[in-house]
């Protein structure tokens, strides 16, 4: 995996993922792996996302583990050294941006506009994440850009539902998507990892 479009092509859903107790995501991660799912986004917004990072990244190496919510150049660094495999940010600045490119991980860079997008193709970048999906207009916002902006891929994120999935995954433009509903933090509080890999099975046959 070595580029932005090979994470698109990991699976139907990826899985984003907030973890509050670092010692909650080894099970997490296996039980979105029994589930089907192979890759996980680990939101860089909690002090325990990235020792829960190196953790699946130590113990669950069958499963591809990336950081979410990269919003500065030095979580980008921080991230890489922890052993994410990829970065995801929700939007992107030029700094940001610089350092997602020298940490030479595959990545995604936020963009909701056409214009944010246009600057991200300008870069040579053409898999992106959308994000807020359903707050910046959703499967008829990205229906609409696929004609002015054939070359770009998306991951929609932001407001998905498990029923709202198949419409985005049926745009030729959108390669995969972002799904917090995998992993819903009162599974992960009460430690409910089979609801996670019933969820996690579910959403691999989209």
């Amino acid at each position: 995996m070595t580029t932005g479009q090979d994470l698109l092509e990991l699976s139907p859903v990826m899985p984003v993922v907030v973890i509050d107790d670092a010692d909650d995501a080894v099970p997490t991660a296996r039980a979105l792996l029994a589930g089907g799912i192979g890759v996980i986004e680990l939101t860089l917004r909690t002090p325990a996302a990235l020792s829960a990072i190196e953790r699946v990244a130590a113990e669950v190496p069958d499963i591809v583990i990336g950081a979410g919510t990269v919003t500065s150049p030095g979580q980008a660094k921080q991230a890489a050294d922890a052993g994410a495999k990829f970065l995801v940010t929700p939007g992107c600045t030029d700094a940001v941006l610089d350092a997602c490119i020298e940490s030479g991980l595959p990545f995604l860079p936020g963009a909701s506009t056409v214009s944010e997008a246009m600057r991200l193709a300008e870069r040579g970048l053409s898999a992106l994440k959308f994000f807020p999906a359903e707050a910046a207009g959703g499967v008829g916002y990205l229906k609409s850009i696929a004609g002015p902006l054939p070359s770009l891929k998306f991951c929609p994120t932001g407001g998905i539902t498990v029923a709202s999935a198949p419409s985005y995954l049926a745009l030729p433009n959108v390669g995969c998507i972002g799904g917090s509903w995998l992993t819903p933090k009162s599974a992960i509080t009460a430690r409910d990892f089979a609801a996670i890999e019933a969820l996690a099975a579910e959403a691999a046959k989209l």
